[in-house]
């Protein structure tokens, strides 16, 4: 039997992205660490939150940083959006994996169902909360020929951070089997290969995809700076106390 040949799409294939998966436009690298030497020097503490991680890359490829309740659009760039996800990792480098929180799923309010607990079926759930899932993508395919997922890994440092983005697609139901785990989690496995893929929590509804790092993904590795000096800072700005007015409520 022959293997089956994935379709071109004409819509896709005649709308171009602004640059080929993963291969990220010229200096990108750098700009992205020098956007992270910024934060580590004023900011004191190496922490990027999501948001930040988000505006940061829209600055280096030069895109709309535009943030969505639905977290697949973040960043804008042409036929081309991204939702954006951090995670840490002792070795971002010699990473495999990595577990991406990707939204809340709750069949509660999409199908209205009662309160779930572990006597729900495993697979009618999972179905129900791929669904969601398939529904947003679907709805912002509709909007944007290309949509991807934008991933930083990062160490606890900042020292080291390796960046990849991949197609943001639909999952069918049909391809996976769910179960509970021990602890009352459910999770979602690859039929074929019988690897973990999802896992949902009843209680907040969070969904999580697994995700396999591709082989050219980017290291960047950062020497990191001292924190800015606060008084010199306000000292270059030519700060003054009258700046500030304090006042008492007369309650």
């Amino acid at each position: 039997m022959k293997k089956k040949k994935s379709p071109r799409l004409r819509t896709v294939d005649k709308v171009k992205p602004p640059y080929l998966l993963n291969n990220f436009p010229k200096n990108f690298g750098l700009n992205l660490g020098r956007e992270i030497v910024y934060l580590l020097a004023t900011k004191g503490r190496p922490a990027i939150a999501g948001e930040e991680w988000e505006e940061m890359f829209s600055n280096c490829i030069g895109a709309t940083w535009k943030p969505s309740n639905i977290g697949l659009d973040d960043v804008i760039l042409g036929s081309c959006a991204w939702g954006a996800k951090t995670v840490k990792n002792i070795n971002p480098s010699k990473a495999k994996k990595v577990r991406l929180i990707s939204g809340r799923n709750s069949p509660i309010y999409s199908y209205g169902e009662s309160n779930i607990s572990i006597e729900a079926d495993p697979m009618e759930l999972g179905e129900q909360i791929l669904t969601i899932w398939n529904e947003r993508v679907s709805s912002l395919r509709e909007k944007f020929k290309h949509l991807r997922t934008i991933v930083l890994v990062k160490s606890n440092d900042l020292s080291e951070v390796v960046v990849f983005e991949y197609d943001t697609i639909r999952y069918e139901p049909e391809l996976f089997t769910w179960a509970w785990n021990k602890n009352k989690n459910l999770e979602g496995n690859d039929k074929i290969t019988n690897s973990h893929k999802f896992t949902w929590q009843p209680h907040g509804s969070q969904f999580t995809i697994i995700e396999k790092l591709p082989s050219d993904f980017l290291i960047i590795n950062i020497k990191l700076p001292n924190k800015l000096d606060k008084d010199l800072i306000l000292d270059g700005i030519g700060f003054d106390n009258n700046w500030i007015k304090v006042s008492t409520s007369n309650g």
